[in-house]
C-alpha cells in the first residue's frame, strides 16, 4: 500500500482523531512535504547537484548536527537593524548571520555605524563588526569597507565565503571573486509591476509618474552588471525565475532560498494573545480581529486598504459591530486609519516580542502591499504564529507563500477586489480561519523557519568553499530520510 492509502485507512478507522488528521495532512497534494517528495522523486537514487537544483533549497532537509567544517564569512550589509525600525533586508541579515555565528562560523559584518544610537552587542565570540561612516546617500563607503575587508582577509586565514545583502558590496568590487554570493531582496524587473499598480490606483489629483520608463532602463543596467556577482540567491521562487530567464544568469549560479523568521519567537500562544487583547481593551464581542503591521506608507498598499475599510464601515452596520482592525507600525497612514473611528485601533510601532503577541491576538493577518519585491517577513511571521494571511496577488506571494486557498486569501490590488476579500474573510468566520491557520503554520515551519533558511545558506556557503581535493562533496545532496 502507498503511504497515502495507508493514511486514508488510518484516518477512517481512528474516528477522525488528531493523529489521523496529521497523517492525512502530511500526504495532501498541497502540503510542502508532498512537493518535497515530488522534487526528490525526480532524482531517484542519484545525488542532487545543488548548484543546478531549480526549486527552493528550503524544501531540502539538511543535517541538523554540527557543521562539517567551520567557515570564515565576510558579510556586507548597508545597515544593521536597530530595534523596531528594521526593514526586510536588515531583518534578514540579522536572523541569518546570528544563526550562522551561533553555529560556530566566524562572521565578520561590514556595515555602517548608526548616526544617533549605540550599536547593539551580542554575546557571540565568533561575531565581529567592522563599522564605517555611511556616504551622504547612506550607503557603505566602498573604498573604506574594501580596505577593512582586505585587512581582515589577510589576518589569520582568508575568507572562505563573501556574502553581500543586495548591493552592500557594489558590483565594481565583486568582479572576479569566485567565492561571493549576493542575496537579492528586490530587483528592478519586479518593481515594474508595482509601478503599474501605483499608476492604476493614482487619484486624479495626483501627478502622473514617469518612473516606468526609468525602471525599464534600470532593468537594462541590472542585466548588465548582475553577472559581476558569482552566485545569486533569490528570496522568492518568482525572483529566481526572473534572474534566469530575464537577466540570463546561468542556472548553476542562481539559488532560491526563501526568507525565514525565528520560529522560537513567532509561534501560537493563546495566553499571550489574550493578554495582548486585555492590554489594549479589545472586546470579546468582536467576532473578527484583522491585523495589519509594518510601514504604513503608500507602496505598502495602505491607500487601498484605507479606502476599502472606509467603504465597508460606512455601508455595513453588522461589519461595524463584529469586526475590529488592529494596526501596528508607523507612517503617515497611521493618522488616517485613526480617522476611521473605533473599529480601527492604531497601536504604533511594536518591538519584536510585542509583535509576536500581536499576531496571537488577531484572527487573520492582512498585507495589502503593492511593492512586488522580495518576500515580506510579516506574512511569514503571521503564518508561523498559526494565522491565515490575506495579501495582494503578486507573483512572489502567490508563487512562494499563499500558493492556494488552504493558507489564506489573495486579491488583485483594487479597492473593490479587497472589499470582496474582506467580506469573504468575515463570512468564513473563525472556525474556517483557525483551520487555515493550522495549515499556514505547517507550511511556515516546513519552509519559512529561520533554522531552515540558515541551514540552506550554510550548505550553499559550504558548497561554494568545497575542496574536492580533500574529498569534500558539499555540492551533492542525498535525502537523509529513508
Amino acid at each position: 500500500l502507498s503511504f497515502r492509502c495507508l493514511c486514508s485507512i488510518v484516518f477512517i478507522l481512528s474516528g477522525f482523531s488528531i493523529a489521523s488528521f496529521l497523517c492525512w495532512f502530511h500526504c495532501t497534494s498541497t502540503s510542502p512535504c508532498h512537493k518535497q517528495t515530488q522534487l526528490l522523486g525526480r532524482y531517484e537514487d542519484r545525488p542532487i547537484d545543488l548548484l543546478t537544483f531549480a526549486s527552493a533549497w528550503n524544501y531540502l532537509d539538511f543535517a541538523p548536527g554540527r557543521p562539517p567544517k567551520l567557515l570564515k564569512i565576510a558579510v556586507f550589509v548597508k545597515k544593521w537593524p536597530h530595534r523596531s525600525h528594521a526593514g526586510g533586508l536588515e531583518r534578514h541579515a540579522l536572523t541569518l548571520h546570528l544563526a550562522l555565528a551561533r553555529r560556530g562560523h566566524e562572521l565578520h559584518i561590514f556595515t555602517t555605524s548608526p548616526p544617533n544610537s549605540s550599536f547593539p552587542k551580542y554575546p557571540i565570540s565568533s561575531l565581529y563588526f567592522h563599522l564605517s561612516r555611511p556616504t551622504a546617500a547612506g550607503y557603505l563607503d566602498q573604498a573604506l569597507v574594501w580596505k577593512q575587508f582586505q585587512s581582515q582577509n589577510s589576518t589569520g586565514r582568508p575568507f572562505d565565503v563573501i556574502h553581500t545583502e543586495s548591493v552592500g558590496l557594489m558590483h565594481t568590487r565583486s568582479r572576479n571573486i569566485a567565492n561571493l554570493a549576493v542575496s537579492w531582496h528586490g530587483i528592478a524587473y519586479e518593481t515594474i509591476h508595482s509601478d503599474i499598480i501605483q499608476e492604476l490606483v493614482r487619484s486624479p489629483d495626483e501627478p502622473q509618474s514617469y518612473s516606468l520608463t526609468e525602471r525599464v532602463m534600470r532593468v537594462v543596467e541590472e542585466v548588465k552588471f548582475f553577472p559581476s556577482y558569482a552566485h545569486h540567491v533569490a528570496t522568492s521562487d518568482h525572483a529566481g525565475d526572473v534572474l534566469k530567464r530575464v537577466y540570463m544568469i546561468p542556472e548553476e549560479r542562481v539559488h532560491v532560498i526563501l526568507n525565514g523568521v525565528d520560529e522560537n519567537v513567532f509561534r501560537p500562544n493563546i495566553i499571550s494573545g489574550g493578554d495582548f487583547r486585555s492590554k489594549f481593551g479589545i472586546p470579546d464581542s468582536k467576532n473578527l480581529v484583522i491585523g495589519l503591521a509594518g510601514r504604513l506608507v503608500k507602496d505598502k498598499g495602505h491607500p487601498i486598504m484605507f479606502e476599502a475599510l472606509k467603504q465597508i464601515l460606512k455601508e455595513n452596520k453588522k461589519f461595524r459591530e463584529e469586526v475590529l482592525v488592529l494596526v501596528a507600525g508607523d507612517g503617515p497612514w497611521g493618522t488616517r486609519y485613526r480617522d476611521l473611528g473605533s473599529n480601527v485601533l492604531v497601536l504604533g510601532p511594536l518591538e519584536q516580542a510585542q509583535i509576536a503577541r500581536f499576531y496571537n491576538a488577531i484572527d487573520i493577518f492582512a498585507n495589502p502591499t503593492v511593492r512586488a519585491q522580495g518576500l515580506d517577513h510579516t506574512l511569514l511571521e503571521a503564518m508561523l504564529s498559526g494565522k491565515p494571511v490575506l495579501a495582494t496577488r503578486l507573483a512572489s506571494i502567490t508563487g512562494s507563500v499563499i500558493v492556494n486557498a488552504d493558507v489564506g486569501y489573495t486579491f488583485p490590488p483594487t479597492v473593490d477586489s479587497l472589499k470582496k476579500a474582506l467580506y469573504k474573510v468575515w463570512g468564513d468566520g473563525r472556525i474556517i480561519l483557525e483551520k487555515k491557520g493550522q495549515v499556514a503554520r505547517h507550511r511556515g515551519l516546513h519552509l519559512f523557519a529561520a533554522t531552515k533558511m540558515a541551514a540552506a545558506y550554510e550548505r550553499l556557503f559550504l558548497c561554494m568553499s568545497n575542496d574536492s581535493a580533500k574529498g569534500e562533496t558539499f555540492c551533492n545532496y542525498e535525502d537523509p530520510l529513508p
